[in-house]
């Protein structure tokens, strides 16, 4: 799963993607301070 966090204009926006390539095309769009990140879950 791929987060991006946005901060801007005092408000924080978070965006979920299923895929990289989803999460980077519209990290390119997205205006503000942004934060591309990649969650893994890790099971036992």
């Amino acid at each position: 799963m791929w987060i991006i966090t946005v901060h801007a204009k005092n408000r924080i926006r978070m965006f979920e993607y299923d895929t990289e390539k989803e999460a980077r095309a519209k990290f390119e769009e997205l205006q503000g301070c942004k934060i591309l990140s990649e969650v893994i879950y890790f099971n036992d």
